[in-house]
């Protein structure tokens, strides 16, 4: 009795010999970018003790002399890393202060931050951690210094034209840039309420004081959101 065996017409025929995926090789600078946004991605979850150069390599799918060559080490990456979170966030702030009236630039400020936080939230938790190796832009406390630097010229003319002592400007611009950075950190976890309305009640308390509080305070400036 002769028997019928079925053939698989899809089969690959044996001489056939399997396809090569052929692999794109990164250019130095596409590489050194993906480690940056791997190093940076790692680092906000783990920390810096936490996070090790064989993690950051496989991740990158290369080995670890690859990332000696790009930064030296697991230092060199956590330096870049921070030191480009910290420009960008002064850059943010800095730039955002473009209004005439001083009660809508405290509200730009509170902005500024707030939207650093919402749209580069792994860089900002990298930044409020305490640092294990000096940066070359400083520390977040340094960060905040130069932002209240900003702030500080602004209140100077304010404190003026009011008849208040110029000279205490500095320390109100520590006060008032250290209460926004401070709560940040807070609204970083819990995201509410939202944004507006806490750039709403920042700029509420910073600018009427306890004392003289509005019950549902608004925002004066153009955004609303």
């Amino acid at each position: 009795m002769m028997v019928a065996v079925a053939t698989d017409s899809s089969s690959t025929p044996s001489n056939d010999k399997p396809r090569r995926v052929r692999r794109t090789r990164m250019t130095g600078a596409e590489r050194r970018q993906q480690l940056l946004e791997i190093g940076r991605t790692l680092f906000a979850a783990k920390g810096f003790e936490g996070t090790s150069v064989e993690e950051i390599a496989a991740k990158a799918g290369v080995s670890k002399p690859v990332v000696y060559e790009h930064f030296g080490g697991k230092e060199g990456l956590y330096a870049v890393v921070v030191d480009r979170e910290m420009r960008r966030l002064l850059d943010m702030v800095t730039s955002s202060l473009t209004a005439g009236h001083p009660r809508e630039l405290c509200e730009q400020a509170a902005f500024a931050l707030l939207d650093y936080i919402e749209e580069y939230t792994d860089g900002f938790r990298i930044l409020v951690r305490d640092s294990p190796i000096p940066q070359s832009t400083g520390s977040f406390a340094s960060l905040i210094s130069d932002i209240a630097t900003q702030v500080e010229d602004i209140l100077g003319r304010e404190f003026k034209s009011r008849g208040f002592d110029p000279k205490l400007a500095p320390l109100y611009a520590q006060a008032l840039v250290g209460m926004v950075a401070l709560t940040g950190q807070w609204w970083l976890d819990v995201r509410k309420p939202k944004k507006a309305e806490v750039a709403a009640h920042l700029v509420n308390l910073a600018w009427h004081g306890l004392d003289g509080l509005e019950a549902k305070p608004h925002l004066i400036g153009r955004r609303k959101s």
